[in-house]
């Protein structure tokens, strides 16, 4: 992992609305063979998938468990006797300014006896996850699998003379666990110099190497649900290359934003990163139990595993609760055990979890606005409150304007419902003193159909369709585009919402853009409720868009959402500027 990121200004509140921003995915998507001829470079591809439903079977799986397990677990963050307190333990060749000789003799006595695939997968399912990520190579370059491009690997150099991500995968096969693979694009073994940022480019003469393990990954292990790179400054055509590797090998795989150069398929956060309320879809948050660390680290203090439930399942309802997926960390011991303080921290997580029914996971963003006290989500039957700031008395639930038809206490159907009444378009509830689960209570509100929102800030449109909704009601949906690099992030803009709140129903309604500019030969797609089109960007400015049709005001708000109509990659910013967008009922109104 990455040294942790730079602290961003607070971005502003904003309504997140129901529909997920699926963009995409991006990169070119074949590649040329690997240039080792001993490599499987013609390996035949797997079937394709179509785009939306390679990201959205990826989301719908929504929480991993990743695995950091390498040559640097078997000295746990100490040389020479003493802890090395700087860096996160698995750069402790880095850290410690090892030769590569000194760390390379540790593999003569990395025999990990007590490494078990099946038991870390099973792990990962009493944790509630679905798929499992593990680091098949990082920075220190030693291969944990069995390669032909090297001898530095766990296989030809190790007691333990075996190749974990095989065993890995056969395990997750057992169990219907997805199987992602961690890759690292720095490589100090290959030739890369330790630098604390992790931002080497990539020689010419590394790339062989890189293609052919890469190669080699998606062809020896089956199906792989998510590929991982991380870190170093690619060329733009190095990113394609790489990426183009994974897409024709394994088309239903999902590659992360840490390829750069916005050739993956989805954003990866910062460490332990919680999404800004204002994040879009696709995205995933890496966590480790331990800020300070992913790999395993022997002195590392233990202490309070039900405060980290509480702060580890948090993190993946925020995570859930804004469309993006979580990944959570654990780092085996280096004789291949897993710690016993994280299997409990994953265990408490998966009881959590099945204590709700799986709600956290399968349950979709609410469409709500942002709650002070927690985060929603929402199903076809009702709509959960995931209380993390339980204070007892009153709880408000802004923009809720239609009438529940009851207020329980998930996870003890036993109970009697809660109490609640309206003020204005918010429901307020009546809460115990005590919350009724120690890691995070959830609420369950058994709505009459969908949801009745009525944000704020929703526009009123009179009865006479005509309204103007000037740039300022208009709120970003953002994302994360990269250059070169980890530290080439820039904040981009992916959508635009707002919401229209019809006096009485109308039959059509046209909207019209005023002060439009847009680059040229670009298409946006407007969505009103659920009916949207699209249109290029030169009739932006110059034709009415629509019918749409707006139901009454019993229906809540009608969210209006534009993003563009074929991404090039999930981050792609709109460029698109406009002074008001007129709604009117007649398609020849003038702006």
């Amino acid at each position: 992992m990455p040294a942790p990121a730079r602290r961003r200004p607070p971005l502003p509140t904003v309504l997140l609305l129901a529909s997920a921003l699926l963009a995409a995915g991006c990169g070119e998507r074949s590649a040329a063979p690997a240039k080792s001829a001993s490599g499987p470079a013609e390996a035949t591809a797997a079937p394709a998938r179509p785009e939306a439903d390679r990201i959205r079977h990826w989301q719908q799986q929504g929480y991993g468990m990743f695995v950091h397990w390498g040559l640097y677990s078997e000295l746990g963050g100490m040389w020479n006797g003493k802890p090395v307190t700087r860096g996160y333990s698995e750069q402790i060749q880095s850290w410690a300014n090892l030769s590569h000789d000194d760390y390379a003799r540790v593999a003569g006595g990395f025999a990990a006896p007590k490494f078990d695939a099946d038991a870390i997968c099973g792990l990962a399912q009493d944790a509630g996850a679905r798929y499992v990520v593990v680091t098949s190579k990082h920075h220190d370059g030693f291969a944990m699998f069995d390669t032909a491009s090297t001898d530095y690997d766990i296989v030809d150099r190790t007691p333990f003379g075996k190749d974990p991500i095989k065993l890995i995968a056969e395990a997750c096969r057992a169990r219907g666990l997805g199987l992602g693979i961690y890759f690292s694009l720095v490589d100090w073994h290959a030739g890369h110099s330790f630098d604390p940022d992790n931002g080497n480019p990539i020689p010419a003469s590394m790339e062989p190497l890189i293609e052919q393990q890469v190669t080699e990954l998606m062809t020896n292990y089956g199906p792989i649900t998510e590929v991982w790179f991380d870190m170093s400054t690619p060329t733009p055509a190095q990113s394609r290359r790489f990426a183009g590797i994974v897409h024709r090998l394994q088309p239903a795989a999902m590659i992360n934003g840490r390829i750069w150069n916005n050739a993956g398929d989805f954003v990866t956060l910062g460490d332990n990163e919680a999404p800004p309320v204002t994040m879009q879809p696709p995205f995933e948050v890496p966590a480790s139990i331990y800020h300070a660390t992913w790999g395993y680290r022997s002195w590392q203090k233990r202490d309070d595993a039900p405060g980290k439930v509480r702060e580890l399942a948090n993190g993946l309802v925020q995570a859930r609760a804004a469309g993006g997926n979580y990944l959570l960390n654990i780092g085996p011991m280096g004789d291949g055990a897993v710690v016993p303080f994280e299997a409990e921290v994953l265990r408490g997580i998966g009881q959590w979890l099945q204590r709700h029914r799986n709600v956290a996971l399968d349950a979709r963003p609410s469409g709500l606005p942002p709650q002070a006290w927690g985060s929603t989500l929402a199903d076809d039957k009702a709509l959960y409150l995931f209380v993390r700031d339980w204070r007892g008395g009153r709880l408000v639930v802004n923009g809720l304007a239609g009438d529940p038809l009851a207020v329980r206490i998930d996870g003890d159907d036993a109970a009697a419902p809660l109490a609640w009444w309206r003020e204005n378009d918010a429901l307020v509830i009546d809460l115990p003193a005590h919350a009724p689960d120690a890691v995070l209570p959830v609420l369950r509100i058994e709505t009459r159909g969908p949801l009745r929102i009525v944000p704020p800030d929703a526009v009123v449109v009179p009865a006479s369709g005509a309204v103007t909704l000037p740039r300022a009601a208009w709120h970003p949906g953002t994302s994360f585009a990269f250059g070169s690099g980890y530290r080439s992030q820039r904040s981009t803009t992916v959508s635009l919402h707002a919401a229209l709140l019809p006096e009485q129903a109308q039959d059509a309604v046209w909207l019209r853009f005023t002060g439009a500019k847009a680059p040229a030969g670009q298409r946006y797609r407007i969505r009103v409720g659920h009916h949207e089109q699209v249109i290029a960007a030169d009739a932006l400015g110059t034709q009415a868009i629509g019918p749409f049709a707006l139901p009454g005001a019993e229906a809540g708000a009608i969210p209006v959402t534009i993003t563009l109509a074929g991404p090039d990659y999930p981050a792609q910013d709109l460029q698109l500027r406009f002074d008001a967008v007129r709604v009117s009922s007649r398609p020849e109104a003038a702006p």
